[in-house]
């Protein structure tokens, strides 16, 4: 997969003082800045306090009217309940950021983080599942998480029901990740709170929200690509043909990782993404044995990241267009994707990381089978 100059080509450098620190975190969580805009924006003006400083001005000229950067005592709250919470702020191109989620097209501008971030360093597997997962299926993910962290993996998964919370339970004493949709203090579920605890003294939570945000159906599509991003390779336990469990094996598939799944029953719903996503291609997986042989040793893993090609990266006017463009071509009645990319003359790797700032931002609603509608 190729990527434009915009993204991660030459990501911006981190900031190096705290005044610089605040003006970023006011850039980002300025309202319609996304990490693609973010990385654009920097790229135009030079710095994020140029960046805020244009930003009402190329909101006018995109069409809105009284637009107003995020204030800047919201950064200063944010970054006081940070420290309260114990959890540190890593921005992208900082020691702390993992390397591989750098990478990847939507790439977080920062991770709150809580815990260990050590065990980033180690090669990492997501392992991810239904919410209503059978006993079977989370015995499997606890056995799996187990075994992968006995080889040397560092297990990924986003602190859900169901399977999530067996592959954290089975990976805890060697270190396990936590993707959370939330800010990294929030605990969802909160029947998981004792395990999150445990996560953050044992393994590492981690979040792009702010602090004290509560998730929102749309943080999980966002979530969902950093489980992914962070990780060599997906193993999807069990999952329904629609749910977060196959838009986390997409996303894998889009950013160019592995993605392996565990058959099922063909009468279980619970099994029938997984028994799709095998017959597309995905690696069978009936033993920790199956994930071993595919990946190899853990000790010389490292992603086969895509090569990027330079593309002329587009003015924010340009992108506020495209922007209209594409909602002006979605309707409430569901269109392929690969339609939409057609009816724009545009590559995919100039469309995608936009439809994911408008998936974002609640605009596009991403459905099963490549389908995208606009939001009513």
């Amino acid at each position: 997969m190729t990527r434009s100059n915009s993204s991660s080509t030459h990501p911006p450098l981190p900031p190096t003082t705290e005044d610089d620190r605040v003006d970023h975190l006011r850039l980002l969580r300025s309202r319609r800045v996304g990490p693609v805009t973010y990385r654009r924006l920097l790229a135009e003006h030079g710095s994020a306090a140029a960046a805020l400083e244009a930003l009402p001005s190329i909101a006018r000229d995109a069409g809105v009217s009284d637009y107003r950067v995020c204030p800047e005592g919201v950064i200063h709250a944010e970054l006081k309940a940070g420290r309260a919470a114990k959890a540190r702020l890593v921005f992208a191109g900082e020691d702390s950021f993992p390397a591989a989620l750098a990478e990847i097209e939507d790439a977080p501008v920062m991770l709150w983080m809580i815990g260990n971030p050590d065990i980033l360093k180690r090669p990492m597997v997501a392992l991810v599942g239904a919410r209503n997962a059978s006993s079977l299926g989370t015995r499997m993910a606890r056995k799996l998480a187990q075994e992968l962290s006995a080889a040397g993996f560092t297990v990924v998964s986003g602190l859900a029901r169901g399977v999530d919370t067996a592959a954290h339970d089975g990976s805890l004493s060697s270190g396990t990740i936590a993707v959370v949709a939330g800010g990294v203090d929030v605990i969802y579920p909160a029947e998981n709170a004792n395990l999150a605890q445990k996560i953050g003294k044992q393994g590492l939570r981690i979040s792009d929200q702010p602090i004290g945000m509560h998730p929102h159906p749309r943080h999980f599509v966002a979530r969902n690509r950093i489980i992914s991003g962070i990780s060599l390779a997906t193993v999807v336990v069990e999952a329904a043909a629609k749910s977060g469990s196959m838009i986390t094996a997409r996303t894998a598939l889009d950013q160019g990782r592995d993605v392996l799944a565990v058959p099922g029953h063909p009468f279980d719903a619970r099994a029938a993404g997984c028994n799709m996503l095998i017959r597309d291609g995905a690696v069978l997986v009936r033993g920790v044995k199956d994930i071993l042989d595919h990946l190899g040793d853990p000790t010389t893993q490292a992603p086969e990241l895509p090569l990027d090609t330079p593309e002329q990266p587009r003015t924010l006017r340009e992108t506020a267009l495209l922007h209209t463009d594409i909602l002006e071509r979605l309707s409430p009645a569901p269109m392929a994707e690969d339609q939409l990319m057609r009816s724009l003359s545009a590559p995919a790797t100039a469309v995608a990381p936009l439809l994911v700032d408008l998936e974002l931002e609640g605009k596009v609603v991403r459905q099963a089978g490549g389908m995208l509608a606009r939001a009513i």
